[in-house]
C-alpha cells in the first residue's frame, strides 16, 4: 500500500467526514450559536484529557506495534490482549469516576453544574468509546485500509444524524451528548467488520498482560498523557483568554475557525496517521524513513498550501454557507490560521518520525514546550494587536516547531539500519 493509493482511498472517507463535519457546522451555528461553540470545545477538550486514562493513551503504539510485528501473528495477539485489557480496566475506572464527580466536571469544564448529566452520558459510553479507538488502530496497523476507511464512514455518518437530532431537539445539551454517543455507537460496526477478516476473534481483545508488550506500551502512554494534558489545556487556556478578555462570543469565533481548520485539513492529518504512522514504524535505515519524509513533502504538503489559499480566497462564501450571520467576524480569523495550518504540516511530517521510532523524551519536550509557546504567544500577540491575533500566534507556534523538527529529527536521520524504538527511547 504506496502513499498516493493510500490517500486516494483514505480520501473516501476523509471527503465523507468533511462533508458532515461541516454539515454539522452549520447546525451548531443555528442551534447553539458562538457561545455554544465555545462550550463544545471545551468540552471536547475534557473529552480527549479524561479517555486518555481509559486506554486511548496507548492507541500510537497498537499501530506501531501492530505495523512492526506485521510478519509475527502470535506477536500481534500479545499486543492486541494486553491493550485491550488495558483499555476495559482503564475504561471502568475512568467510568466509575466519571459518574462519582460528573457535576464536579461539568463546574469545572462547562462552568454550569446543571450539565452534569453529559458526563454521566460520558461515563456510561467510555467504554464503548476506547474500544472503538482501539479496533480503528488494530485496522489501522494491519493496514486494512478497506475496513478502516467503512468503520470512519459509518462513524462519520452517525455523528452527524445523531448531533442533527439531538441538537435540533435539546439545543447545546443534546449536543454535548452527541459527541460522546457515536463514537459509543460506531464501536458496533467496527467490531463487526474486524470480525469479518480471518486474523481476529473477539478473544484477541482480552487475555493476559504481556510485561514486555507493556513496557514498550509504557512509552506512548506516557507520550499520550503528556499531549492529551498539553493540548486540550493549552487550547482551554486560549479560549478562556479569549472569552475573559474579548467576550464569550469571541472565544465561539476561535472554536468556529479551529473547527473549520481541522475539517479542511482532514485529508492531510488522516493520511500522516493511516499512511505515515505503520509505514515509518517498518522502516530501520535513517536513508528510508528520509525518503519516506521527502515523498510526504511532495504530495502532502501542496494539498496543505493549496486547501488553505482556496478556504483563505472563499472565505466570505464558508462563512455565510456554513454558518450564521452571527459569525461573520470568522472571516477575519483566516488569514493567520491558513498560514498556521500549512506550517503546521510541515512540522507534523517530521514529527511523526518521533512517534513511530517512540522518541520519548524529545516527545514529551517539544509537546510542552509548543503547547506553552502557544497559549503565551496567543495573550502576547492579543494583548498587542487584537482578538484576530491569536491565529498569528497559532503560525509563530507552528513556525517554531518546524525548526525544532528539522534541527533535532530530521537532521540526526542518517543511513544506518540501527533506528528502532528502544534505542530513542
Amino acid at each position: 500500500m504506496n502513499l498516493v493509493r493510500t490517500s486516494l482511498l483514505n480520501g473516501i472517507a476523509v471527503i465523507i467526514k468533511m462533508l458532515t463535519l461541516l454539515g454539522l457546522n452549520k447546525v451548531l451555528a443555528v442551534y447553539v450559536g458562538p457561545a455554544g461553540y465555545a462550550a463544545i470545545g471545551q468540552f471536547q477538550n475534557a473529552v480527549q484529557m479524561i479517555t486518555t486514562f481509559t486506554g486511548g493513551a496507548i492507541s500510537n503504539g497498537v499501530v506501531k506495534y501492530t505495523a512492526q510485528f506485521h510478519d509475527s501473528p502470535e506477536q500481534q495477539i500479545r499486543l492486541w490482549r494486553t491493550a485491550g485489557t488495558i483499555t476495559v480496566v482503564g475504561s471502568l475506572l475512568v467510568g466509575v469516576l466519571v459518574a462519582l464527580f460528573h457535576r464536579q466536571l461539568a463546574s469545572m469544564f462547562l462552568k454550569d453544574e446543571n450539565l452534569g448529566d453529559v458526563f454521566l452520558w460520558f461515563a456510561g459510553g467510555v467504554l464503548f468509546f476506547s474500544l472503538n479507538a482501539l479496533l480503528l488502530a488494530i485496522l489501522n496497523g494491519r493496514k486494512e485500509i478497506l475496513l478502516y476507511v467503512a468503520a470512519n464512514i459509518v462513524g462519520s455518518l452517525l455523528s452527524f444524524f445523531v448531533t442533527l437530532y439531538l441538537a435540533t431537539q435539546f439545543g447545546l445539551y443534546g449536543a454535548l451528548i452527541a459527541l460522546v454517543i457515536y463514537q459509543s455507537v460506531s464501536f458496533a460496526v467496527t467490531l463487526l467488520l474486524c470480525l469479518k477478516t480471518e486474523w481476529f476473534k473477539i478473544s484477541s481483545l482480552i487475555g493476559r498482560v504481556d510485561q514486555d508488550t507493556l513496557r514498550n506500551l509504557s512509552g506512548y502512554f506516557l507520550m499520550a498523557v503528556v499531549s492529551a494534558a498539553c493540548v486540550p489545556l493549552g487550547q482551554m487556556l486560549v479560549r478562556n483568554h479569549l472569552a475573559n478578555t474579548f467576550g464569550l462570543e469571541v472565544a465561539g469565533y476561535w472554536e468556529a475557525m479551529w473547527r473549520l481548520s481541522a475539517a479542511y485539513l482532514l485529508l492531510v492529518t488522516t493520511t500522516l496517521s493511516v499512511y505515515y504512522l505503520p509505514r515509518l514504524s517498518e522502516l530501520k535505515s535513517g536513508g528510508e524513513i528520509k525518503k519516506e519524509v521527502l515523498d510526504g513533502y511532495k504530495l502532502i504538503l501542496p494539498v496543505a498550501v493549496v486547501a488553505g489559499l482556496l478556504m483563505y480566497l472563499l472565505r466570505d462564501l464558508v462563512v455565510s454557507v456554513l454558518f450564521t450571520s452571527e459569525f461573520y467576524p470568522v472571516r477575519d480569523f483566516f488569514s493567520g490560521q491558513v498560514i498556521g495550518d500549512s506550517l503546521k504540516i510541515c512540522s507534523w511530517i517530521m514529527a511523526y518520525v518521533m512517534l513511530s521510532k517512540a522518541m520519548v523524551k524529545l516527545f514529551v519536550i517539544t509537546e510542552i514546550l509548543s503547547c506553552a509557546s502557544f497559549y503565551f504567544l496567543s495573550v502576547a500577540f492579543t494583548d498587542m494587536w487584537g482578538m484576530t491575533a491569536v491565529t498569528w500566534a497559532y503560525a509563530a507556534n507552528y513556525a517554531l516547531y518546524s525548526v525544532i523538527m528539522y534541527v533535532f529529527v530530521y537532521r540526526k536521520l542518517h543511513d544506518r539500519s540501527d533506528l528502532h524504538s528502544s534505542q530513542a527511547i
